[in-house]
C-alpha cells in the first residue's frame, strides 16, 4: 500500500465504486410489473394492503399505514397525537431537518434537546429538563438506526403523560430488548427515500399498536376521511399523503431481503468498529444495552487532539481523495437558516431565539467529531471493507507523521 496520500499525488486506495444502492432485483421487477398490470395503482390496491400487513409484522406492530414520505408521516403522527397550534414538541437538535419541519408544519413549537455524544441519540436527562405544561409530544430519533433509550423515554412518557412518537426513518429492523422500534411508543415513522435500507425512491410508513391513533392517522393522510365513511365526507383538515401502489410493489420484496442485509451490515459494522476503533483517535459509537442497530450509516468519532489538532474537514478531504467518501452529516438544527424566524410567517414561534442555543453534545458531534460513511459501504465484501480500513489507517498515519503537510489543503 502506497504511503503517499492521493490528495498529494499518490495512488488512491480505492478506484472502484462501492456496491450500488438502491439495489434492483428480479423480485422487485416482477412485483412492480404485476402491480402495474394487474392491480389498482392507488386506492384499493391489494399491493398496498399486503405491504401494510407485512411491514407491520416486520416491525412487531399491529398496524401499518403507508405514506408518501417520512416527513409527512411525522406530521400525521403529531396531528393524530392531538398536537394543536402553539403546543411544544421536544426533539433532538441533532437529526435530519424533517423531524423539526414537521413540527413547524403542525403549527407547533420545536423544543430542541441535547444528545448523548457517545450514542448521538436524544439525551433523556436533557429532555426532562425542558418539559413544561405546553409539552405535548417527544420525538426520539433512532440515529443511523441505533435505537434511542426507549425505556427512559417510556418512563418519562408515563410520568408526565406525554406521548412518544418515534422517528425510525433510519431504523428498519432495529430493535431494543427484542422489540422492534416504531411501535414501542404511541407510534413511529419510517422512510423509504432513496438512501434508506428499504427504498422505493420516496415513501414512508407509520406503525402503531394503538387502533384509535392509527385510525386518526388514516384520516389525516386521506383527506380527512374516516374508515368506512363516505368518500365525500371529511372530518379533519387532512391531505392526500397516500403511498402509490407502485412504491409499495417495489418495497414488498425488500421485506424478505432486508433481514439478510441487516445481518451483513451488523457484521461489517462490528468489523469496522474493531479495526477503526483500534486506531488511536477514533472512537466507535456506543449502542444502548440490549439493542441492535439497522446500521443505516456507519458512524465513528474523530478526536482531533489525537491528530495534532488537524480538523476533521481536512481528514474528510484526504479520505475522499483515497476513494472513501466520509463526511460530517447533520449540523445542529438550531443553526439552520430556517430557524432565523420570520414572525409574519411563523407567528407561533415569535420570541423563540434558536440562535442562542448551544448544546454541548450536539456541537461536539456535529461540528467536530462525527465521521459518516454511507450505508452501501456496509453491504460490501471483505475486500471492500479492507479498503475502508486501509484508507482510515493511511490518512491517520499521514496526519500524525506530518501534520504541517496538511496546511497545503484548501477547504
Amino acid at each position: 500500500m502506497s504511503t503517499d496520500l492521493a490528495i498529494f499525488g499518490g495512488e488512491p486506495i480505492r478506484k472502484e465504486p462501492f456496491p450500488a444502492w438502491p439495489r434492483i432485483t428480479e423480485e422487485m421487477k416482477r412485483s412492480l410489473i404485476h402491480t402495474f398490470e394487474e392491480e389498482e395503482w392507488g386506492v384499493g390496491s391489494k399491493t398496498i394492503t399486503l405491504f401494510n400487513e407485512q411491514f407491520a409484522t416486520m416491525q412487531d406492530a399491529k398496524y401499518c399505514l403507508s405514506i408518501h414520505s417520512g416527513t409527512s408521516a411525522i406530521w400525521i403522527c403529531l396531528k393524530a397525537a392531538g398536537i394543536e397550534a402553539g403546543d411544544e414538541v421536544i426533539l433532538p437538535s441533532y437529526t435530519f431537518i424533517a423531524t423539526a419541519t414537521a413540527v413547524v408544519l403542525a403549527n407547533a413549537v420545536p423544543v430542541f434537546a441535547d444528545i448523548d455524544k457517545k450514542t448521538a441519540n436524544l439525551d433523556p436527562t436533557s429532555v426532562e429538563k425542558l418539559i413544561t405544561k405546553k409539552t405535548k409530544a417527544i420525538i426520539p430519533v433512532h440515529t443511523a438506526g441505533a435505537p434511542a433509550d426507549m425505556k427512559a423515554f417510556l418512563d418519562i412518557s408515563k410520568k408526565y403523560n406525554i406521548p412518544i412518537i418515534e422517528d425510525a426513518a433510519q431504523g428498519h429492523g432495529s430493535m431494543i430488548d427484542n422489540k422492534k422500534v416504531g411501535a414501542i411508543g404511541l407510534g413511529g415513522i419510517f422512510s423509504f427515500q432513496t438512501s434508506k435500507n428499504m427504498s422505493s425512491g420516496e415513501g414512508g410508513a407509520i406503525v402503531s399498536n394503538d387502533e384509535s391513533f392509527i385510525d386518526a392517522c388514516f384520516s389525516y393522510h386521506n383527506c380527512g376521511r374516516v374508515r368506512n365513511g363516505k368518500w365525500y365526507e371529511h372530518f379533519r383538515l387532512g391531505s392526500n399523503m397516500r403511498m402509490s401502489a407502485l412504491n409499495a410493489a417495489v418495497l414488498l420484496p425488500q421485506i424478505k431481503s432486508v433481514e439478510n442485509d441487516f445481518i451483513l451490515r451488523e457484521q461489517n459494522r462490528q468489523y469496522l468498529d474493531s479495526q477503526i476503533g483500534g486506531i488511536d483517535g477514533f472512537v466507535p459509537m456506543d449502542l444502548i444495552p440490549g439493542s441492535r442497530s439497522s446500521n443505516h450509516l456507519y458512524m465513528v468519532r474523530y478526536l482531533k487532539e489525537e491528530f495534532n489538532n488537524i480538523s476533521r474537514e481536512l481528514f474528510f478531504k484526504a479520505m475522499q481523495a483515497e476513494g472513501v467518501f466520509t463526511y460530517k452529516g447533520w449540523s445542529p438544527l438550531y443553526k439552520e437558516p430556517l430557524f432565523s424566524i420570520n414572525p409574519k410567517e411563523y407567528p407561533w414561534l415569535e420570541g423563540r431565539n434558536y440562535g442562542d442555543l448551544f448544546h454541548s453534545g450536539t456541537e461536539i458531534i456535529a461540528e467536530e467529531q462525527a465521521v459518516w460513511l454511507r450505508q452501501n459501504h456496509l453491504l460490501g465484501s471483505s475486500d471492500d471493507l479492507k479498503d475502508v480500513v486501509d484508507a482510515f489507517e493511511k490518512v491517520s498515519n499521514a496526519i500524525k507523521k506530518n501534520p504541517k503537510k496538511f496546511d497545503e489543503i484548501k477547504l
